[in-house]
């Protein structure tokens, strides 16, 4: 089986545009096995954490759950095709952890296996470089009975896991990525409790991200060994743009606190050598750090990794906690991600997140392309490596035309937005290899169900018919041409 690595293949251009991208770039969509997939007691899958959560009466709106979801797992043929047919150089898409390895322990399931097996021949078949997500938020529920990431031994198992699904499938996926959005199942899980598990102890979140950057490295080793020397390795992080509402000191005393748990938390360990001593002291109150991190843990989470993937919707604005009026609780609470009275900020929950402007998507995130350029040319400049917008997209309100299609001009103007904003970091000198909308398909927005649409391609959720909305079209003839017009 021959792979192609997506941050080298070639793609048409059939017209000189205006904004042109790199040659190689990688013109992707991504999507998540929960929120895609269905088939969730099929050929020995168990229930993850989502599973659980979305069947816990008022977690989810409308009762929503993933157990259908777009049917994906009976229809990814189809879904190729579609794909090809707009043009997409790549796909990235995440392995649903209690599909291949049900309890989170012991040998996988083949049945599982070859499910992701047949859907990367397909992408194959079509000229589709296949990037691989071993973990997108669905924990086996099993695990999180025995402790979940709160517990050291999950970071363990992660790393058995990925050891599996590198040795079944590393022949035909030429990326892997660790984890997406470690700071959603940290601190969304386990602190403000909207996303799965649903649990609200600041505690649990911190010792669940320590665990899981853990797991992220132990992972890395795991995947070396089991690799091509050809296969590249990455993860996925929603790092903040963190604005000060004001220059004032306290606003920029705010703004390092939440950069400390949203992005260094992260970055520190990953690539800086461990733990800065501000974050440790803003939450010394609630984790002992020194308990918490053993001998080694720093060593074994900074592995080398090849490229890193940013996720990015809008840029995130604070201040101290001065009485300032509020644009909307929900910011204030949790910085877009959710309403509930717990916080996802340990450590800061006093500070104060205020919109960036009034120019929104359905989710009430503000659209701000310059953060996209911003945190692309931080990267690049903080830690050398090989770029990939691993998800970047938006909600808006689509309705389906008395002639059946879908037009969404709002998402077209977004986009061409932020594909320029990549533009300019890559003129700025920032190394980004590729571009992955969010989403391929309309699907199971978490815990706001089916009533938010993110997709490129239409689901009606009653019949499963997928309709490319106008943007798809857009989104391929930029991809033909190579660029923006």
């Amino acid at each position: 089986m021959t792979m192609t690595d997506p941050t080298t293949a070639a793609h048409a251009s059939v017209a000189a545009p205006r904004v042109a991208f790199p040659p190689g770039f990688a013109w992707g969509a991504a999507t998540a096995a929960y929120q895609i997939e269905g088939a969730a007691a099929e050929d020995g899958r168990t229930p993850s954490i989502w599973d659980a959560f979305a069947k816990t009466p008022g977690k989810v709106l409308n009762g929503d759950t993933g157990d259908v979801a777009v049917d994906h797992y009976h229809r990814f043929r189809e879904d190729v095709r579609l794909m090809a047919d707009l043009g997409l150089t790549s796909y990235r898409f995440s392995l649903s952890w209690p599909r291949i390895q049900p309890t989170g322990r012991g040998p996988a399931v083949e049945r599982g296996l070859d499910f992701y097996r047949a859907l990367v021949d397909t992408l194959l078949e079509h000229g589709i470089s296949p990037v691989a997500t071993l973990y997108h938020w669905d924990l086996p529920q099993d695990l999180e009975e025995a402790g979940g990431w709160p517990v050291r031994e999950t970071a363990y198992r992660f790393a058995e896991y990925a050891a599996l699904a590198g040795a079944a499938l590393g022949d035909r996926i030429p990326v892997w990525t660790t984890l997406n959005e470690p700071w959603c199942s940290a601190f969304l899980g386990y602190g403000s409790g909207v996303h799965a598990p649903g649990r609200t102890n600041p505690a649990d979140a911190l010792k669940a991200a320590h665990h899981l950057n853990l797991g992220h490295g132990l992972a890395v080793g795991a995947l070396r060994e089991v690799l091509p020397a050809s296969a590249k390795i990455a993860v996925s992080l929603n790092l903040h743009l963190v604005r000060p509402l004001t220059d004032a000191p306290e606003d920029r005393e705010a703004a390092r606190r939440i950069e400390a748990v949203g992005n260094r938390v992260w970055t520190g360990p990953m690539f800086k050598g461990g733990y800065d001593e501000d974050l440790k002291a803003d939450t010394a109150h609630i984790v002992d750090w020194d308990e918490l991190v053993r001998p080694g843990d720093e060593a074994e989470i900074g592995r080398p990794i090849d490229l890193l993937g940013l996720n990015y919707y809008n840029p995130t604005v604070v201040s101290a906690p001065n009485g300032a009026v509020v644009e909307t609780a929900e910011a204030a609470r949790n910085d877009g991600h959710g309403d509930s009275e717990f916080s996802c900020w340990p450590g800061s929950e006093d500070v104060v997140f205020h919109l960036a402007n009034d120019d929104v998507t359905a989710m009430g995130w503000p659209i701000d392309a310059s953060g996209l350029s911003d945190s692309l040319v931080g990267m690049h400049n903080d830690f050398g490596l090989p770029l990939l917008v691993t998800e970047n997209g938006a909600a808006f309100e689509d309705v389906v035309g008395p002639d059946g299609e879908v037009d969404d001009p709002e998402r077209v103007r977004y986009v061409e937005l932020h594909l320029q904003a990549v533009a300019d970091a890559i003129a700025a000198g920032a190394d980004v290899r590729g571009y992955y909308l969010w989403s391929f398909l309309d699907n199971f927005e978490w815990a706001y169900g089916y009533s938010k649409r993110f997709g490129i391609v239409h689901v009606d959720y009653d019949t499963q018919k997928r309709t490319p909305k106008s943007s798809a079209r857009w989104y391929a003839e930029v991809i033909r041409r190579g660029g923006l017009a």
